[in-house]
């Protein structure tokens, strides 16, 4: 399975499953910006009479340095060998996600799912083609789908609780959030690099989603990183931080002498 499709946990407005290129616009200063080149060729094109496992192992390579573009070429050439493989559409799917070509993606992991009804990779990235479209109904029968093929992978919860955050069933995104941290305790943490994130339009949602983070590794005997989502709901300005002293996840955390000196400082709220 792909490891590094992912997901969640830093406070942005919305990450999908992977950190994305430079987007096509980007800053040059606070009042200009440049359009950025669109995406090139950069390796060879495929050897003609290559075998499809050379050509798919030389498209993960690409895939692995970040050129979409070229790895997408090896994979189209090894489907010619090798028609209908989930594998390779699913791979497709990816670099296209990665460039943020979402409807040639939805196609790509559609393609895989139609050669294999079985594959759960597929079906949690598609889940995240409908999550980056505010989708989230299909998202998470997508996701549910993939958890009732594959129900040890951290991920698909975590995308779930994301999908339910969104939706703001806050209770339903917990329980997603608790099962994916019982299966990968540091899921937040590396996917704080590149994964899915909850959609949060507002700072009181951000505030909030790093509450129930904290929350959770409170639940779960990690101080050090409940103290960390803690302390940035309060820069945030999470309006029922007096929570804290009943919700009974965070009854041994206020045994921590950081703790009062964290509620003591009453760290002031960071402007948007």
């Amino acid at each position: 399975m792909l490891s590094w499709i992912r997901f969640s946990c830093a406070s942005l407005l919305f990450c999908a499953i992977l950190v994305f290129p430079s987007l096509p616009l980007q800053a040059q200063s606070t009042e200009q910006l440049q359009v950025g080149p669109p995406p090139m060729h950069r390796a060879d094109p495929p050897a003609p009479g290559a075998s499809p496992e050379d050509l798919e192992k030389r498209g993960d390579e690409l895939r692995t340095d970040k050129d979409f573009l070229d790895a997408i070429d090896f994979y189209q050439a090894a489907l010619k060998g090798e028609p209908g493989s989930t594998s390779v559409y699913n791979k497709i799917g990816i670099c296209q996600l990665m460039m943020q070509r979402y409807k040639e993606g939805k196609k790509s992991f559609e393609r895989a799912i139609k050669a294999d009804r079985k594959h759960a990779d597929a079906y949690n990235n598609l889940g995240v083609i409908e999550y980056q479209a505010r989708s989230y109904n299909p998202a998470i029968r997508n996701y549910q789908k993939a958890i009732s093929l594959r129900d040890d992978a951290a991920s698909y919860y975590s995308n779930m609780g994301a999908a339910y955050f969104s939706k703001k069933q806050f209770e339903k995104a917990m329980q997603s959030y608790a099962k994916a941290m019982e299966l990968d305790p540091d899921i937040f943490e590396r996917t704080s690099r590149g994964g899915v994130l909850a959609q949060l339009p507002s700072p009181e949602d951000r505030a909030h989603y790093d509450y129930v983070l904290a929350k959770l590794y409170a639940s779960t005997g990690e101080p050090d990183r409940s103290l960390h989502y803690l302390k940035k709901a309060m820069e945030e300005g999470y309006k029922n931080i007096k929570d804290v002293y009943k919700d009974n996840e965070f009854s041994t955390l206020r045994k921590d002498p950081r703790f009062s000196e964290l509620m003591a400082a009453k760290t002031t709220a960071i402007p948007d």
